[in-house]
């Protein structure tokens, strides 16, 4: 088994991962134009939240990871989505995907995290693809639109179909593939969140092992493979867990906004539909609606 560490400076033991999160908000407004004008999260940006630990949240700690909670996810990404909303929700999914790659087994944990504490999972649960049972694992082919992240990551776990010999399906699965066995469609052309790079993973004949392969149904009931049956992180139930991750960089960008209509007024802009004229009274606006009674 090998275990893996992470060396961190002084300064970054110092900081909470919210702290770490406040710190790069002024370099992610810097890079945000570049970000949505290249379709990716800048490099600069990627670099800065490595050397921060902002993509090992949801690591196993025993893998050099900071196996934080779900408090702190959502304060980071909210906090990130203040400087750019793209590089909040790559940070989000492929935290949240990280996540999901500590619920296998310690076999693949070990191959994901063993010897790169910094290694990167993206993911696409919806089942877009074949499969089909040989000895030892299913030979996957497939294509999985809207993978954020996957142009910044080293894995990605993806949505299929579990069948038997017959070829009659039995289950839908989440197989763990290295990227190195995926190639990269371009197709994230949008006109919003351009940053996040959100393309199409394409498989081709592609062999997945078992242990690198989850069941979904038992998955959603929380059964799941891990051995690491203490650690509370990834005792979490599923679906839950994969609808309140979203939350966080929209939170932050509602954040932005309310701190960009803030510095409008500092500067002694008035407010639309109000009666408000001067600084002492645009503290408290009032309008010509009536308030509403209880």
């Amino acid at each position: 088994m090998t275990t893996a560490r992470v060396t961190a400076t002084a300064e970054t033991l110092a900081q909470t991962p919210q702290q770490s999160a406040s710190a790069l908000v002024p370099l992610l407004q810097r890079n945000a134009a570049r970000t949505e004008t290249d379709r990716r999260v800048a490099e600069e940006n990627i670099q800065a939240l490595t050397d921060a630990g902002l993509f090992r949240l949801t690591v196993p700690r025993r893998l050099g990871g900071l196996e934080t909670d779900f408090r702190t996810f959502l304060e980071v990404t909210s906090e990130l989505a203040r400087g750019c909303g793209s590089t909040a929700w790559v940070v989000t999914l492929i935290n949240v995907c990280n996540w999901l790659g500590g619920l296998y087994p310690e076999q693949t944990q070990q191959e994901v995290w063993g010897d790169d504490p910094h290694a990167r999972v993206c993911g696409v649960l919806a089942p877009s693809a074949t499969s089909r049972a040989v000895q030892g694992g299913h030979i996957v082919t497939g294509r999985w639109g809207f993978a954020s992240g996957s142009l910044h990551s080293q894995w990605a776990t993806v949505g299929i179909p579990l069948t038997d010999a017959a070829g009659n399906q039995t289950d839908q699965g989440m197989a763990l593939i290295p990227m190195s066995d995926l190639s990269i469609e371009d197709t994230w052309y949008v006109a919003g969140m351009r940053g996040t790079g959100s393309n199409t993973l394409v498989a081709d004949d592609v062999f997945v092992p078992s242990h690198r392969i989850m069941s979904v149904t038992q998955a959603v009931h929380g059964v799941y493979g891990t051995e690491h049956q203490n650690e509370a992180l990834y005792r979490s139930a599923l679906v839950p867990v994969l609808s309140l991750v979203l939350a966080g960089p929209q939170t932050g960008l509602a954040q932005a906004g309310m701190d960009v209509v803030s510095a409008s007024l500092a500067k002694g802009k008035g407010i639309s539909y109000t009666f408000t004229s001067g600084p002492s009274r645009r503290r408290r606006p009032r309008s010509s609606s009536p308030r509403p009674r209880s």
